[in-house]
């Protein structure tokens, strides 16, 4: 009889065994902080797709400047006099702009392709100027003193296109120079940003023998 109740106890916990679910291999992952649960709004964003750029073609928010330059403002490549020094405040000392130099007479060129929003005297000093096309809103603007004007207000003016000459004074240099400015609103930025790398670091150009 005990012979018989063992097997019977022993049938019992083999199928036991044998019908119960494995356990799992592999333990669940913990959800990572930036997993989202659905919201049921199709425009929210999933863990797995990154949500789209807000204003693509607008001004970049961290300030950044859109290289659109394709002609130094005098010369070929002229000489920085002084750079951009930006303020610690909006009114603290700076210097919020570039001085190039320039002969009195010099050319002075658009950087890029805009519309003149100003040309004439401010304080007895000639200014021109340009905001420049496709930079965004509010766009860019590019100013050019002390300049004679040859262009005028609402004029558009493409890259290199010769706006003016530079005025024999009313420059705040030692030497005649021309102050380059860049703005956007309110806020002032480096203009020599606007320049590509190959502009930016172009030397003089040369000329190479020729041989018979």
């Amino acid at each position: 009889m005990r012979v018989i109740t063992r097997l019977v106890l022993l049938v019992t916990l083999t199928a036991a065994v044998l019908l119960a679910p494995p356990p799992p291999l592999f333990a669940a992952a913990p959800p990572t902080a930036d997993a989202r649960v659905p919201t049921g709004d199709p425009t929210e964003p999933t863990a797995d797709v990154a949500a789209p750029d807000r204003d693509a073609t607008g001004p970049a928010a961290d300030g950044t400047v859109p290289a659109v330059g394709r002609a130094w403002p005098v010369g070929l490549r002229p000489r920085v006099l002084r750079g951009w020094e930006p303020p610690a405040t909006v009114y603290g000392p700076g210097h919020r702009g570039v001085d190039l130099a320039a002969a009195p007479g010099t050319p002075v060129r658009a950087v890029a392709a805009g519309r003149v929003a100003f040309a004439g005297r401010v304080a007895g000093k000639g200014v021109v100027t340009v905001e420049l096309t496709g930079t965004g809103d509010p766009p860019l603007r590019t100013t050019y003193e002390p300049v004679t004007a040859s262009v005028e207000e609402g004029e558009m003016v493409t890259p290199g296109e010769v706006i003016g000459t530079v005025d024999a004074s009313g420059s705040h240099c030692a030497a005649t120079c021309v102050h380059w400015g860049l703005r956007r609103a309110d806020t002032y930025l480096d203009p020599l940003s606007l320049l590509p790398p190959w502009l930016l670091h172009r030397g003089p150009s040369r000329l190479l023998p020729v041989f018979p």
